[in-house]
């Protein structure tokens, strides 16, 4: 009886060992994410999973797990780079997590005129590339203009445009305050982002992280989680372990 207590105390404690140790790994190092919608492609797909970095600019509450505010403002922190892509919380919630490119950083003017970004009243260069085709629900094939895009840092990344005509194709300018960030998605004419007064700004304790790469990708669409000998051919294996840009 003494022996078997013995040995249910040690598995209770081992048990609680590696979650705090698991949420101390989530906490300060990486937090996996899965990408839910089509905002970020071409760079990011449905069926997404990434690894963000928690050190990357520091940490707030936001870190934490269900944010618990025992951390005010932020500690340790790096600014983020133009261009990075960042998961952070929404502002009017701080409680969904969104996934954008960073665009604009603290005293920037951005505006989009005609389809076009304007950072501090120049002209982002974009070069059009070979057409981006996705399938929808349906099995319909949707295509979108390709551009790389090069942001006045040098980072290069792709954008897809269905037309220069769209809802956030023309907006007013947008100064961005100190302390807060511009975001936007790649998939310029399907994204909610800092274009609208929906998401706005992002302050700066409200960054979770850096995306650094794919650890899995899986196209759900080619297989359902019940077609388990799918599952081979659902994995977009190309995907995996590869770095986000």
């Amino acid at each position: 009886m003494e022996s078997n207590l013995k040995n249910l105390f040690d598995n209770t404690k081992a048990i609680i060992v590696a979650i705090l140790f698991a949420l101390l790994i989530r906490t300060l190092i990486a937090e996996p994410f899965s990408i839910p919608s089509g905002s970020m492609l071409p760079t990011l797909q449905i069926g997404d999973f990434l690894f963000v970095s928690k050190m990357s600019y520091g940490y707030s509450k936001h870190s934490l797990p269900l944010s618990m505010p025992l951390i005010k403002n932020r500690i340790f922190y790096s600014e983020p780079k133009r261009g990075d892509v960042i998961v952070f919380k929404l502002p009017s919630d701080n409680k969904t997590d969104y996934i954008k490119r960073l665009i604009g950083l603290p005293g920037d003017k951005i505006q989009v005129k005609e389809g076009r970004l304007y950072i501090n009243g120049a002209i982002v260069d974009r070069q059009k590339e070979e057409e981006f085709v996705q399938r929808s629900v349906m099995g319909i094939a949707q295509r979108f203009t390709r551009y790389t895009e090069t942001l006045p840092n040098g980072v290069k990344h792709s954008i897809i445009e269905t037309s220069d005509d769209f809802k956030y194709d023309n907006t007013e300018e947008f100064t961005v305050p100190e302390g807060y960030f511009f975001m936007m998605g790649d998939n310029r004419d399907n994204s909610l982002d800092s274009r609208s007064y929906e998401v706005g700004m992002v302050p700066m304790v409200n960054l979770v992280g850096k995306a650094k790469f794919l650890f899995f990708s899986h196209d759900n669409e080619a297989a359902k989680w019940w077609q388990i000998w799918r599952w081979p051919i659902a994995v977009r294996w190309s995907r995996l372990f590869k770095g986000i840009h």
